[in-house]
């Protein structure tokens, strides 16, 4: 039995399943860059682009109202004070023995 190898019509790197996007002649030179690189690095790339583009926002509320109300340290208090009456978390959080005796110290 003689098997023949055909290679992909479209180059290394691509497959008869699927279209071939960026390997079609006259495409873009980034594209075809883009399309042969590893998809787990070009998938983490895009993930954190998005996230500093999503973080720019916050950057620019923060720098112009400072921190939101609910991170002041009276606030903070209140609800450490208001976690610990109703019991929340006993056993690891707030509530247990030794939430209430670090807090104790201080």
């Amino acid at each position: 039995v003689k098997v023949w190898y055909e290679p992909p019509p479209y180059g290394p790197g691509t497959s008869l399943n699927r279209p071939a996007y960026g390997h079609q002649a006259g495409g873009s030179a980034l594209i075809q860059q883009l399309s042969r690189r590893p998809q787990g690095l070009l998938i983490a790339g895009a993930c954190v682009a998005f996230s500093a583009l999503a973080y720019i926002p916050i950057m620019v509320r923060e720098a112009q109202q400072g921190l939101p109300f609910t991170l002041s340290p009276e606030y903070l208090a209140a609800q450490r004070a208001y976690m610990r009456y109703h019991n929340m978390n006993p056993i690891f959080g707030i509530s247990s023995r030794e939430a209430r005796a670090a807090d104790e110290g201080h």
